[in-house]
């Protein structure tokens, strides 16, 4: 009986001789898909129990995407963090490159060999254990017809290709293919460690944005699934102002030295959508960027530490700042910029947007208080004064971006309709588009962006 099981032997070896990625036994997928393997292993064999085994793991089995044993195995090796991929990816490698390679080697062989499990063959791998169970014979012997039945009819998967097109970036597409077409998945190793150097490891190779959360007191990096689609093709007029900020975000690229920089100026501008825009051009080169709210920036030092090594570049994006008066958060933006005992990495810019060129506000009081003879007043609160009023001093780049003239105004609404091939007579678009700014925000990048969608809208309609 035990030479008849030895199937499921070599299936449980395989999962329990990973190493480096051990990690992997933790995946909802494969911690059930052994529990069925275990459960077949026992010497009294309950078909109840087999028959949950194999739904409890159909059942976390279902949600992976195009229901394919292969891809899921492929995703988890391809994300994981562990020593191989951390130190694949790391700007100064802990390790020499071949130090894990046999390890490495050797899990991908025993994954392989469950990635190429189907449900087929799993099912009769469970009707031919419940055989020798019910007989002690050979598997051969038919088992009663309504039990063969309940097996024969448990769940089936088919791989579906249609499922993950367009689902996945091109580079984790290309890599799954390689190991896919490969006759051995241990041959793909260089092209793993070749991945992970160029694309890091963990959420940093699944995804390019991020925003820092918080739950229960604890900070976390979140995945966002669908960036801001805005491009700089998209993006009419301030060339001067973004041509500053897109040379600096290229010689941090390159690996030059660059600054922090900071934009600031009338609402509506297009302030933040340079900055995503920065994001969609440039993340093929390792671009990254994580947006932090500005109540959690306290959390900079977790942050830093989270990013320390890691071969990608990152821009810290804060968007709309401004400190209030007894605010402290910004005293941790102000460590940041400076550099502290843990400072920020090569690796790491601050691009942060704000309609205030002084950050943290300031009260005629506070003047008063230069020449107060007020008991109650600070002895150096002119000290306190340009220390607030030095914080965007601490930026090493500002950049303005001031309100649109009239005639600035109706050249970005020709550039948004152009890009959109919104056939209107001109004339009629320039008087409808000054109508708006006067209905509702008055000139900005943004009013000519709400006021195209809205004619589209209308014409389309209409």
């Amino acid at each position: 009986m035990n030479r008849r099981r030895s199937s499921i032997n070599l299936f449980l070896l395989a999962l329990d001789s990973l190493s480096v990625y051990r990690g992997l036994l933790e995946d909802s997928v494969l911690r059930k898909l052994r529990e069925l393997f275990i459960g077949l292993e026992k010497a009294d064999i309950q078909l109840r129990d087999i028959v949950n085994d194999y739904n409890d793991f159909y059942y976390e089995f279902a949600r992976c995407p195009g229901l394919s044993l292969a891809h899921h195995i492929l995703n988890l090796i391809i994300f994981e963090e562990n020593s191989f991929s951390l130190n694949a990816q790391a700007i100064h490698p802990s390790m020499r490159d071949n130090t894990l390679d046999q390890a490495v080697s050797s899990d991908l062989r025993n994954l392989e060999i469950i990635a190429k499990l189907d449900s087929k063959a799993i099912k009769a791998e469970i009707i031919k254990c419940c055989k020798l169970h019910a007989t002690g014979n050979d598997p051969a012997d038919i088992l009663d017809s309504d039990l063969q039945s309940i097996l024969q009819s448990l769940p089936d998967w088919g791989f579906s290709s249609a499922l993950f097109a367009n689902r996945e970036p091109e580079h984790v597409q290309a890599l799954k293919e390689t190991f896919l077409t490969s006759p051995r998945w241990e041959d793909c190793l260089e092209e793993l460690k070749q991945f992970h150097r160029q694309f890091g490891c963990g959420i940093f190779a699944r995804s390019i944005a991020f925003i820092w959360e918080r739950s229960e007191g604890q900070g976390y990096l979140k995945c966002v699934e669908q960036p801001d689609p805005i491009t700089l093709h998209e993006l009419v007029d301030y060339h001067d102002e973004r041509s500053k900020v897109l040379e600096n975000t290229m010689q941090f690229l390159k690996g030059y030295p660059a600054n922090n920089v900071l934009l600031y100026g009338d609402r509506g501008t297009g302030k933040s959508s340079t900055v995503k825009a920065i994001l969609n051009e440039y993340h093929p080169l390792g671009l990254r960027m994580i947006e932090i709210p500005k109540a959690f920036l306290a959390d900079f030092p977790q942050i830093l530490r989270i990013l320390n090594n890691r071969s990608q570049k990152f821009i810290l994006f804060v968007d709309d700042l401004v400190f209030g008066d007894n605010e402290e958060n910004y005293t941790s933006l102000k460590a940041v910029l400076e550099g502290g005992l843990e400072s920020k990495t090569s690796n790491i810019l601050i691009y942060a947007t704000s309609n205030r060129r002084h950050l943290v506000k300031e009260y005629f009081s506070e003047r008063a208080g230069v020449q107060s003879a007020n008991r109650d007043e600070e002895v150096h609160a002119g000290d306190s004064m340009q220390e607030k009023l030095s914080l965007a001093d601490r930026f090493g780049i500002n950049v303005v971006f001031s309100s649109p003239d009239q005639k600035q105004y109706l050249k970005i609404v020709d550039g948004i309709a152009s890009h959109r091939r919104l056939t209107i007579d001109q004339t009629t678009l320039h008087k409808e588009a000054l109508q708006w700014a006067l209905w509702y925000n008055g000139r900005s990048a943004r009013t000519a962006r709400q006021f195209i969608d809205w004619i589209e809208g209308h014409l389309a309609i209409n």
